[in-house]
């Protein structure tokens, strides 16, 4: 008896439960997808190179793919080492601000004030144009790997025609960077990549950055491949000076890194370990549009504003090697950086460039959201 009584309030529900339809189970939310999914489902087969997403002081993803030298079979690594372009600028940017922060130059300053004597039509340009390529000045004075000195690309520089007065109009200037890099010599004394070892990489923890200072073993460092998958060697066997590129690459492009050493300086820029807080915010404030939609130009970063909030970030290559660095700058943020050592394939099928912007965006999203 007391077992039937026991049964009959979950009968009498299962009666009443009949007399109505069932409601909807909600379905769970999908999880989101993880940085190694959409890197496995977007990056195209073929070219090698690293990926790394990190979001705060956290990595959340990081792997090689394909071969960082196929002639001698040595698989890309998160400890690869590549060409990384012109993301190389940001560091040319950063050394100013630190000088700035150091008393010894201020952005407003006349390029005149460091280099001399200039000519009528130059003598308007300061620092702070060529940070944001609002000098008028050509893009460049020749090939990269041109044999060409800080003096002999300082009076090129000074001799081209301008392209717009200073502050009048966006230019992108490679040689108003190496003007930079020879601004940061005659202002702290040293040579540009020792300054930036001391004042920024070593603070960073960056050991294994830089044009000849790392001292990386061959087997580090990605050789470099053409379209049709030609052998074009490391970045350091082309023609250079025995303290790094000649100045048509120095200051503007060439830096050699690792991904580990991009998440380092990710970290670094969080903090006030490098640059005090107001440094780190002129980097990263749009000061003039680019040429392309809804971007600016900060010192040495392009600035766009979206949903999500503010990304700075700057790409770079060579025709063979390629890199993208990008990051939100408030709160530590989130990072994404990934390199390859070969630009493009034939017959257009597995080109790394064409997986811009969409692929940097959505290594961002997801490490946001990981």
């Amino acid at each position: 008896m007391s077992r039937i009584r026991a049964g009959l309030p979950l009968l009498v529900a299962l009666a009443v439960a009949a007399c109505y339809p069932a409601l909807p189970v909600p379905r769970a939310a999908p999880a989101p997808e993880s940085v190694g999914a959409f890197v496995a489902r977007t990056l195209p087969k073929g070219p090698g190179g690293t990926v790394i997403a990190a979001h705060g002081d956290r990595i959340v993803h990081c792997e090689g793919f394909g071969m960082a030298d196929r002639e001698a079979r040595i698989a890309a690594s998160c400890d690869t080492v590549y060409d990384i372009g012109s993301v190389s600028k940001q560091f040319t940017a950063a050394a100013i601000v630190k000088l700035e922060s150091m008393g010894r130059l201020r952005v407003s300053d006349p390029i005149g004030t460091h280099l001399g004597p200039v000519p009528a039509d130059k003598r308007g340009i300061t620092l702070h144009h060529l940070l944001t390529h609002t000098a008028g000045l050509v893009e460049g004075l020749g090939d990269d790997y041109d044999v060409l000195s800080r003096d002999a690309m300082l009076a090129g520089a000074l001799a081209s025609a301008p392209l717009s007065a200073p502050g009048a109009e966006f230019h992108y200037s490679n040689v108003g960077y190496s003007m930079l890099a020879a601004i940061v010599e005659k202002a702290s004394g040293m040579g540009y990549e020792r300054f930036l070892a001391k004042h920024l990489f070593a603070p960073a923890g960056m050991t294994r950055t830089g044009y000849v200072l790392p001292r990386w073993e061959p087997r580090q460092v990605a050789v470099e491949y053409d379209a049709g998958g030609k052998p074009h060697g490391r970045p350091y066997e082309r023609p250079w000076a025995p303290d790094g590129p000649y100045w048509n690459l120095r200051g503007n492009g060439g830096i050699l890194s690792t991904a580990r050493d991009m998440f380092r300086w990710h970290r670094a820029l969080a903090g006030d370990a490098v640059l005090p807080a107001s440094a780190r915010e002129r980097l990263v404030t749009p000061y003039t549009p680019t040429t392309e939609p809804g971007e600016s130009y900060g010192y040495g970063w392009n600035i766009v504003d979206t949903p999500a909030g503010r990304v700075a970030g700057h790409d770079g290559g060579n025709g063979w090697s390629v890199a993208n660095f990008a990051r939100t700058p408030r709160d530590g943020g989130v990072m994404a950086f990934w390199a390859g050592n070969q630009t493009r394939q034939e017959p257009g099928w597995n080109n790394l460039e064409d997986l811009e912007p969409g692929f940097t965006r959505g290594l961002l999203d997801r490490a946001r959201r990981s």
